[in-house]
């Protein structure tokens, strides 16, 4: 069984000010997209579904039959491509859309748009996100262990001092688990950054604490994620309910953590906890684009990709 890999491709990068799925940031102009497929494939994933938006959905792919026409899965087989496109509109039968809303629905909203072309365990990733080559086989092997299988999700964490920015303040997720490491919880935290004396500090969103001391080896969540297919039933249930109650709301999101919380909580599912020893790296500000074009470039020197990658 070869999972797929569903990339998160359709936000557009506000903060960044551009379209960050489309910048060229490897040695040849390759994208932080085109190192991730890479790691898949490597990892045993045999088909990418890309979820976008409809009015670059034609740029990404002439990207994709450009970068990827002669990539094959480790089977030997052509690596598939799907593209779906995520829009405001494509919400279940019988659901009003305020008039004056203009997003879509958030990530787990984008998942949803990926239920009629995937049928085996799958991976979800960020588009604008480095994950490395370990946290790819990790999910993979994840992935491949849970076939046939229900109920069964998993998030790869990351170290919480591997995932910082050197031009600003993040967000994370800080991950709660049991000794056998079921997740438990997910706590948004804001405002993180390690600070002059060493240490990592944030604001917790839940508690309302201000400056609370982090702990630098906590796993937090950086939207990697695995799911059995019978995910899309299940966050399809709890989509509903969420537009029911928050539907009318302008700036109303379905989160991955919140249907993935919504979904345990109901009994219907138990969430893995994966750790990974791999360091993220992003794009999440326009100031970060020098430090990760020469993070590329270091890992093309120390031989962990080719150049040109593709």
């Amino acid at each position: 069984m070869k999972p797929t890999l569903l990339v998160l491709a359709a936000g557009m990068g506000s903060r960044y000010g551009g379209l960050k799925q489309m910048d060229g940031l490897g040695p040849n102009g390759e994208t932080i997209i085109d190192y991730s497929i890479h790691d898949a494939v490597e990892a045993g994933f045999g088909k990418v579904v890309y979820i976008v938006r409809e009015h670059f959905k034609e740029d990404m792919e002439k990207h994709v039959r450009k970068q990827y026409g002669n990539v094959k899965a480790i089977d030997g087989e052509p690596l598939e491509f799907v593209f779906v496109t995520q829009e405001l509109s494509k919400i279940p039968a019988g659901y009003a859309v305020n008039p004056e809303r203009q997003k879509p629905w958030g990530t787990a909203h984008a998942v949803l748009m990926a239920k009629d072309v995937i049928h085996e365990p799958f991976a979800v990733i960020n588009g604008d996100d480095f994950y490395g080559k370990d946290s790819f086989k990790i999910l993979g092997d994840w992935c491949r262990a849970h076939d046939g299988k229900e109920g069964a999700f998993c998030i790869v964490g990351f170290e919480l001092e591997n995932t910082l920015s050197e031009n600003g303040s993040v967000s994370r997720g800080i991950c709660f688990y049991d000794d056998k490491n079921i997740l438990t919880g997910i706590a948004e935290h804001l405002s993180i950054a390690k600070e002059e004396d060493g240490n990592v500090y944030g604001n917790n969103s839940v508690s309302g604490e201000e400056h609370v001391k982090l702990a630098a080896k906590a796993l937090c969540s950086m939207n990697m994620w695995g799911f059995t297919p019978d995910y899309f039933q299940k966050s399809e249930a709890s989509f509903k309910t969420f537009l029911r109650e928050h539907g009318q709301e302008l700036k109303s999101e379905y989160y991955i953590p919140y249907a993935v919380d919504c979904i345990v909580k109901e009994g219907k599912a138990v969430c893995e906890v994966l750790s990974t020893p791999s360091r993220w790296f992003g794009v999440t500000y326009k100031e970060d684009r020098p430090g990760v074009v020469a993070k590329f470039a270091e890992l093309v020197k120390k031989g962990v990709y080719p150049s040109p990658l593709y």
